[in-house]
């Protein structure tokens, strides 16, 4: 993690451990878990995407499977590469070219659906 990392993301980083540290102490169920994870992936992408970078570097494991698998649903939830990108603001750099050669390439990927 570089130096850019904000003391916001450092506070949510130690929300999160301080509920799953007062969950354990409190032998809360998982659903209270679940629901409460939930609502604290709730945020913007940038904000998203930098506690997936602040759990790495501190090696807070969950925090990073929770983070990780938010962006997979989010992924899994688009059907096209277009949508992906239009999800999460990516530039096309490839040609026209380019992209029928990759649509090529992939076709059974199409098939399977």
């Amino acid at each position: 993690m570089d130096r850019s990392c904000n003391a916001n993301i450092l506070e949510k980083v130690l929300e999160y451990l301080t509920k799953h540290h007062e969950f354990d102490k409190t032998g809360a169920t998982q659903e209270n878990k679940d629901s409460w994870d939930k609502k604290y992936v709730e945020v913007e992408d940038e904000v998203l995407f930098n506690l997936i970078l602040a759990a790495n570097f501190l090696d807070v494991k969950d925090l990073l499977d929770l983070t990780c698998k938010t962006v997979a649903e989010y992924i899994k939830q688009c059907r096209t590469p277009e949508e992906i990108r239009q999800r999460f603001n990516i530039p096309n750099d490839f040609t026209p070219e380019e992209e029928e050669e990759v649509r090529k390439e992939n076709a059974w990927c199409d098939e399977t659906l």
